[in-house]
């Protein structure tokens, strides 16, 4: 999937009567610009406009081989989180955490498979200030790969136990940004059903991003409700263990057990009908926002990233690990091969799973440029209008024209001397320098390479 632009150079073939066609000022900057100096370019040039019919970028090759593995960050039932470096194509050199998951662990059940399918998708599908952001996503024969936005700052749960308690401000800082993820979710039809500190990163600024969307339903919307029993017992509703089927109602609960402190709030949070829930009912994050807790809060600002989070991780550069578990960062990064053969049915499921962010995609429409540059006269011998194949171009590699007769070269010119030795205090100019004795100066000039 490299990104691979197609500048079409060919030029229209007619006769030496024929007018040039009309060119905007735009179209032809470069010569105006010479042309308005008094100057003209010499021998044959190129005029290329450059519009998406001329430059078509396609998606980036990407696969296990683009990327550094750095540090471990992680570990869990199905695979590693890693934090790697990209070291080919675009963003290169990007720091980046990447979560490899084996298909043959997921494949033997289907909720997991439904479950991996669904991490991808609302990954591709949510675009969110306090939601990690997928880069690419791909795979291999026996892995999958989603390469997200490395959060240096680490777990909440991590600042949570240095601190051992936050203080009422702090608390509602962290819990303000969390709601407007959780709204912005709900509102498109999808229930998170893991909230826990350890699902609650920092990025390098101190702001919150939800991650691990392994347990999310989507399609969930106002009076629909879904029976899996999924989640982690110390944030799980009642609804969930007892299965009478739970909706959106159920992240306001582990929101409520997730608050390290005695208020008002968290009595509303966990009350046991959905129903009672405050964000439970039609109102879901408004209600919430509305709640004297957060008065202080403007929702606008944070929303904007306006407001200063509490606690700014100390960060040494983009690579820094020390807001993680050191009994992962000490474990040597190594993405064990896997050759486990899937059956083509197994491998059916994981169709589509490759992703490339528009991000990405804009930023290789942004780095590309192309300079229309002056032809040598001796680069064609024939009319001026003789069309040019056109070239195929990659970011990733080196131009490659079509194949075709090698084009003239010019001669090397013969060796020099080495500079003879400086003049007497007596001479008035430089001795000039002479050519080898034995040999004869080139006569051939601009001609093609003797035989």
């Amino acid at each position: 999937m490299a990104a691979v632009f197609d500048l079409d150079l060919e030029t229209e073939e007619g006769s030496e009567g024929e007018g040039e066609p009309e060119l905007s000022s735009a179209d032809v900057c470069p010569l105006a610009e010479l042309r308005a100096a008094g100057l003209e370019p010499v021998g044959h040039y190129e005029e290329v406009e450059l519009t998406e019919t001329s430059v078509n970028p396609g998606p980036e090759r990407i696969g296990p081989h683009c990327f550094e593995l750095l540090r471990v960050l992680g570990k869990g039932g199905y695979g590693k989180v890693f934090q790697v470096r990209k070291v080919q194509g675009t963003n290169l050199g990007k720091i980046y955490a990447m979560k490899v998951l084996r298909k043959a662990k997921i494949v033997c059940n289907a909720k997991d498979t439904a479950h991996t399918r669904a991490e991808r998708n609302i990954l591709e599908s949510v675009k969110h200030p306090f939601i990690v952001e997928l880069a690419y996503a791909f795979q291999t024969g026996g892995k999958l790969y989603l390469i997200l936005e490395c959060l240096s700052g680490g777990e909440l749960f991590t600042h949570l136990e240095r601190e051992g308690i936050f203080l009422e401000d702090t608390a509602c800082f962290y819990l303000s940004e969390i709601t407007l993820a959780l709204g912005h979710l709900h509102s498109q039809g999808i229930i998170y059903r893991d909230l826990k500190p350890e699902n609650i990163m920092l990025n390098s600024q101190g702001h919150i991003k939800l991650t691990d969307f392994g347990l999310c339903k989507e399609s969930i919307h106002e009076g629909a409700v879904t029976h899996t029993f999924c989640g982690t017992i110390e944030y799980m509703a009642p609804e969930i263990l007892v299965r009478s089927g739970h909706n959106r109602a159920v992240d306001w609960w582990s929101l409520g057990a997730l608050i390290p402190l005695p208020s008002a709030l968290v009595l509303q949070f966990l009350k046991r009908n959905p129903s009672q829930r405050i964000g439970g009912g039609p109102g879901d994050a408004a209600e919430v926002q509305r709640h004297p807790f957060f008065r202080h809060i403007n929702w606008d600002d944070l929303l904007a990233r306006r407001m200063d989070p509490p606690f700014r991780p100390c960060l040494q550069s983009e690579e820094d690990v020390s807001q993680f578990d050191s009994h992962f960062t000490r474990q040597t990064p190594v993405d064990s091969p896997d050759d486990t053969a899937l059956s083509e049915s197994a491998n059916q499921a994981f169709l589509g799973f490759t992703y490339v962010a528009p991000s990405v995609l804009d930023s290789i429409k942004e780095g590309f440029s192309f300079q229309p540059k002056l032809r040598s006269p001796r680069r064609l011998n024939s009319s001026p209008r003789t069309p040019i194949s056109p070239l195929k171009f990659s970011p990733f590699e080196g131009f490659r024209p079509s194949p075709g007769p090698p084009e003239p070269m010019e001669p090397p010119l013969p060796p020099l001397l080495p500079a003879p030795p400086p003049p007497p205090p007596s001479s008035t100019a430089p001795l000039p320098i002479r050519p080898p004795s034995g040999t004869k100066k080139s006569k051939r000039g601009r001609g093609r390479p003797g035989r």
